[in-house]
């Protein structure tokens, strides 16, 4: 039973592009429909974290937006870090799902229970995950993760109870 899951950013919750302005500013979008995935998820009384690679004001904003209390930027080892979530959260890692999409996530995807990538993810990782997503980053991809976890440990009504 998934109790926790684990977001990388850019390639997953957004396309993977980054827009750098003159003033030093960038840019990245987020797709709503993966945002209210999440939220729900969180009202479900589950857990998230993101686990990224770079640092952004943009992430940090994105995090606090959801209600994601655990974020995690610029980091380089994400197998260890989870290691060290799961250990501190007391959720075994067969009970974590994450999402990548490039070679930074290969070690994390090896060692939770559950491994998602997108569509257009590295075809390293795709070769690790034990599930490819029909949607590519950004558009919708950890939504229907969710949807899929979801499905997966027959909590449909418990999803949409919060909708009727």
């Amino acid at each position: 039973m998934t109790k926790m899951i684990i977001l990388d950013v850019d390639g997953c919750l957004t396309d993977g592009k980054i827009t750098y302005y003159e003033d030093g500013n960038e840019s990245k979008s987020f797709n709503v429909k993966d945002g209210l995935a999440i939220r729900t998820w969180l009202r479900m009384g589950n857990e998230v974290a993101i686990i990224t690679g770079r640092k952004s004001a943009i992430v940090q904003r994105r995090a606090k937006e959801l209600g994601i209390t655990h974020l995690y930027q610029g980091v380089s080892d994400k197998a260890t870090l989870t290691r060290e979530l799961s250990d501190r959260l007391g959720i075994a890692l067969e009970d974590i799902a994450a999402i990548g999409d490039d070679l930074n996530d290969y070690g994390m995807l090896q060692i939770v229970g559950s491994s998602f990538v997108p569509n257009d993810a590295s075809r390293f990782v795709k070769e690790v995950a034990t599930t490819i997503l029909e949607c590519e980053g950004g558009r919708g991809a950890v939504r229907e993760m969710i949807e899929s976890i979801v499905d997966q440990d027959g909590k449909e009504e418990a999803f949409l109870a919060f909708w009727r």
